[in-house]
Parts: structure tokens; C-alpha cells; sequence
């Protein structure tokens, strides 16, 4: 499932994140890529042990949390800390590459299955030409282009890259999750399941059916997720 969440962060968070952005210090992507990735990564991040990075990641984090969308979609059981990367000048693209089935959290050590890439966009898409994120999986390929503060959430096993940006800087926070539901197909189903019944009680109000449908999910979600 590829799902965008609209107005994730505010212009008002926006601000304090490109102002953050704006003092940190950056270093060269490659240091955080495995063997075949580091092969065709070619941007800067933000250092990640940087006061910076640590108050961008509360900021993001804190307005995911309160995304209406984004529990329902993802079913977080795990989230990583999110990185922040930069596309620009020479350091300017990201060739195809599927991320690393297992993470591991900065501060606990503990392993996180990628079932989830997410990224946030910060930069304006007036502000920049090209940095596309191109991502190649069963629905075909989809060119990611969103506004600054919208997120993109699709499968960790996907094939994807970035265009190379040839005017400008696009900047973004990027990070993964480990779902309570770790079938891509089972998360699409709750998904779609939750999103009719919202559609159903806005319409018609409670009913005997929708209490009926609500069990199902409940039900459906107690069989697949993980304990």
C-alpha cells in the first residue's frame, strides 16, 4: 500500500524544522548505507548524534503521532528515529535500491523489521527540479512528488530511488516502522475495512452492522498481529 498523509506538519513546524535544518551539521549519506546501497547513494544527512537531529526527530515523530491517518495505515508496533537527508549540488541522487529487512534502534540496540519507509517532505517542490522518489512495487511504479510538510507511507520491500535534483534542494526526514501487521495485503485490508466503516458512521450513524463490522476488524486484527 503507498498512502499519502496529507499536512503532517504545520507551516509553524515547518519553519522550526528548516531552521534546525538550516544549523546542523551534515555529513555524507554513504555512512548509514549497507554495501550495495552505498554503491549509488549520493546526498548528505544530518549528522545523527546532533542536538538538531534529536529535536527534529520529537518534532516529527510528536505530529505523526497525532495524524489521524497514520496509526490506521501503519499499526506501529516499532518506530525508528527518523534521518534527515539532503539532495543538491554533486551530492544529488539515490539509485535503485530496496532498504534493510533489519534496523536497529540508535539508543536500545533493538532490532526493527522495515516493514514500513516513510518520508516527510520539508522543501517546497517550487524550490527544486527533479528529486522525484520513484517507487516500483506490486501497484507499479508511482513518482513521489509531495508538498513540504506531507508524508509518503508505502512497503519496506519496494524497489525505490530519487531523482536526481538539478535545481535547488529537496529536503525530507525519512524513517522506517515495524507494524504490529507485518502482511503489506493484511495492513490494506484493516486499512480499507477501518476507512468504510468511518465513511459508514459519518453517513448513517451507529448501527447493529457497523458495531458487526467493528468486531470483524477487531477480530481480523487480533488474528494477524504480532504479539
Amino acid at each position: 500500500m503507498l498512502l499519502r498523509l496529507d499536512g503532517v506538519l504545520a507551516p509553524e513546524a515547518l519553519a522550526e524544522a528548516r531552521a534546525l535544518l538550516a544549523r546542523g551539521e551534515w555529513v555524507d549519506g554513504r555512512t548509514t548505507a549497507g554495501a550495495q546501497a552505498a554503491q549509488v547513494k549520493r546526498n548528505r544527512q544530518l549528522r545523527a548524534d546532533a542536538p538538531e537531529t534529536q529535536a527534529l526527530q520529537q518534532l516529527v515523530l510528536g505530529a505523526l503521532e497525532r495524524h489521524a491517518l497514520f496509526f490506521t495505515a501503519a499499526l506501529p508496533k516499532r518506530v525508528l528515529p527518523p534521518g534527515f537527508n539532503r539532495y543538491g549540488g554533486e551530492a544529488n541522487h539515490y539509485g535503485n535500491h530496496v532498504d534493510q529487512a533489519i534496523r536497529y534502534h540508535p539508543q536500545t540496540r533493538q532490532a526493527i523489521r522495515t516493514d514500513i519507509s516513510c518520508t516527510v517532505f520539508l522543501s517546497d517542490p517550487a524550490d527544486y527540479d527533479g528529486g522525484e522518489l520513484v517507487i516500483e512495487d506490486t501497484f507499479g511504479e508511482r513518482r513521489v512528488k509531495f508538498a513540504a510538510g506531507d508524508a509518503v507511507l508505502y512497503p519496506g520491500t519496494s524497489v525505490h530511488r530519487v531523482e536526481p535534483v538539478t535545481r535547488g534542494e529537496r529536503l525530507a526526514a525519512f524513517f522506517w516502522i515495524e507494524s504490529l501487521v507485518r502482511s503489506d495485503e493484511q495492513r490494506r485490508l484493516l486499512f480499507d475495512l477501518d476507512m468504510s466503516l468511518v465513511a459508514l458512521r459519518e453517513r448513517h450513524g451507529e448501527s447493529a452492522e457497523t458495531v458487526a463490522l467493528t468486531g470483524t476488524y477487531h477480530n481480523l486484527l487480533r488474528q494477524w498481529a504480532d504479539s
